[in-house]
């Protein structure tokens, strides 16, 4: 049997037969898979192919980079609110822990996982320090992470339930989590900066 990867517009593993790969789409969670307070992100995502949507949205953030002016990653819209730069940092810090957790609940993983306080994360990153172009980097290399993660996983690890922050969660919800918190924060971008 030959393993590997064809060149094609898609990563597909030659071994695919053996074991069934979510390749392009998977259904979005269920209501118990996830906390409530996720709603507002799952809401944003419905009816999408999940793939298309991560890879999507780099272009979206690109696009919305390009449109603003000189210095305006570096001003909040208001005193005490975060600046484009620390609210892309946030995305990415929060993708980041969210494609943690999906991936120890996928893996089986039974031990609770802590949540995390976004504002010290925020804070101790120094993302004002970041220049734009390397945040867009890095927010580009997550999303790619991102998605051959997704393509690699067994169909059924995505139904395994963890605890993160105290809530039952499955893997699903969070990949799904993931693109709609991202919406959530590029309206905010949107609208107030």
């Amino acid at each position: 049997m030959q393993v590997g990867f064809k060149l094609t517009s898609k990563f597909i593993p030659l071994a695919s037969k053996q074991i069934k790969i979510y390749m392009n789409t998977f259904l979005p969670p269920n209501k118990g898979e996830y906390a409530g307070y996720f709603d507002k992100y799952i809401l944003h995502v419905t009816n999408q192919n999940l793939i298309n949507l991560i890879s999507g949205q780099i272009e979206d953030l690109k696009y919305l980079i390009s449109s603003k002016s000189e210095g305006w990653d570096s001003l909040p819209y208001q005193e005490g609110k975060w600046t484009p730069k620390e609210v892309i940092g946030h995305v990415i810090d929060t993708e980041r822990i969210m494609t943690f957790r999906a991936l120890c609940f996928a893996r089986g993983e039974k031990s609770a996982l802590p949540g995390f306080d976004q504002d010290p994360y925020v804070l101790n990153a120094r993302f004002g320090h970041v220049p734009i172009e390397i945040l867009l980097e890095d927010f580009e290399a997550q999303r790619k992470a991102l998605g051959t993660l997704i393509r690699t996983l067994p169909e059924s690890s995505l139904d395994n339930v963890g605890i993160a922050s105290g809530n039952r969660i499955t893997p699903r919800a969070l990949f799904w989590i993931i693109p709609g918190h991202f919406i959530h924060h590029l309206n905010i971008l949107k609208e107030r900066y």
